[in-house]
């Protein structure tokens, strides 16, 4: 067996035909796309016909549509665009307890800075609760920050509803859906999403290239003072063949998307059964059904993360114990302590999540694999060794 990966939530290989897409923009057509001669203009019209993919996959114009240099920095410009173009209007901000870092910690920065933040707490599925969030809008609430799909766990956020309270109360609304995009039908007009982030190392695109969408009307301020690029919002030269690959990227996304999201979700299916049916005290974390159909994550009783990833490894398997931004951490997951685990058990999680190209074979092999790994870490444990004696 080769080496299997299944860490496509922290990213994904470029796929050939995203490679090859990109190629003429480094050695041919290289020419800056604010000058006038030709070459020039090629690469202008390849951001035009990029920006106009993007919009129509997600149900934008391709006038809200702007790139970035990633996910973290789209919720960066997102959050605190919003809310200083509306500080007149007020200072409090609506978020869940468990965003990725590049929307918590930017909202602590706010926070320093005199913002108030409502931490919204999730149920043990990892949702929010909409009457909660009802409740949390003030009248001086202008930003409500919601992700689309967690990163670790993969529970699938009410998005349509979040957005239509955020509507009905004049609040705006931004979504973190780096985990999303590619894996789930967006619409923005639809959802009631004023702004979105994307990234494009999530969907077998290149690194160092995101989006964000911001609905037309929508009060925000510049990301970057300099030049005209990006319609004068974020300046400097355009990152050509990353916004090729990223709309080459996106556009095969959603190529038999159905088809895709059947057979990697079987996937997902099989992996979570086989391994909860083979190994005693585990238990699948976040929503078994309002779930990414790439994402399996399970929280083993007795066991430490890291070693498990490490030996996972010395086998030939490559998972994560949650967000790649957090490993090398030693302080266990936000998402799982916010889902109601206790410290001891957020330690003992893996996160397992698939790609196009995860086959059945792989999965077999982990299912025969995992429950000898565990099994032996947990001889090793002298709380499980308490455990049993308790338990006889």
């Amino acid at each position: 067996m080769d080496r299997i990966y299944l860490d496509h939530a922290a990213t994904t290989p470029v796929k050939p035909e995203v490679l090859e897409a990109m190629m003429p923009y480094f050695t041919q057509s290289f020419g800056n796309p604010s000058s006038v001669y030709q070459i020039a203009q090629i690469n202008k019209k390849a951001i035009d016909d990029a920006r106009e993919t993007v919009a129509n996959l997600l149900g934008a114009h391709p006038n809200e549509i702007f790139f970035t240099a990633g996910g973290s920095e789209s919720d960066n410009w997102a959050i605190k665009g919003i809310v200083e173009a509306n500080k007149n209007k007020g200072n409090h901000i609506i978020t869940s307890k468990i965003e990725h870092h590049a929307v918590l910690h930017t909202c602590e920065y706010l926070e320093k800075q005199g913002y108030e933040v409502t931490y919204l707490n999730v149920n043990e599925k990892g949702q929010i609760d909409l009457e909660e969030l009802k409740a949390a809008i003030k009248e001086n609430t202008i930003l409500i920050t919601i992700m689309y799909a967690n990163n670790e766990v993969g529970s699938i956020m009410p998005i349509k509803e979040i957005g239509q309270i955020a509507k009905e109360r004049g609040v705006a609304f931004h979504t973190d859906a780096v985990q999303a995009v590619g894996q789930i039908r967006i619409d923005v007009k639809d959802q009631n999403i004023d702004a979105l982030s994307m990234s494009g190392h999530k969907i077998y695109g290149p690194k160092g290239i995101g989006v964000l969408y911001i609905r037309r009307g929508l009060k925000i301020t510049n990301l970057i003072h300099g030049g005209a690029q990006e319609r004068g919002r974020r300046a400097g030269t355009e990152n050509v063949p990353g916004i090729v690959g990223l709309a080459k990227a996106i556009e095969l996304a959603y190529t038999d998307f159905d088809d895709k999201v059947v057979r990697i979700q079987g996937l997902r299916d099989k992996l979570i059964n086989g391994v909860l049916e083979a190994i005693p005290y585990a238990k699948l974390n976040g929503d078994p059904v309002q779930r990414l159909s790439n994402n399996v994550n399970i929280g083993f009783e007795f066991v430490e993360g890291e070693s498990l990833l490490l030996l996972l490894d010395m086998n030939g398997v490559a998972a994560s114990s949650g967000s790649a931004c957090t490993s090398g951490s030693l302080d266990p997951s936000h998402v799982l302590l916010a889902l109601g685990l206790p410290h001891e058990k957020a330690h003992g999680s893996l996160r397992m999540t698939l790609g196009e190209k995860t086959t059945e074979a792989e999965i077999d092999y982990v299912l025969e694999k995992l429950p000898t790994i565990v099994q032996r870490m947990r001889d090793m444990s002298p709380l499980y060794e308490d455990f049993l004696k308790e338990n006889k």
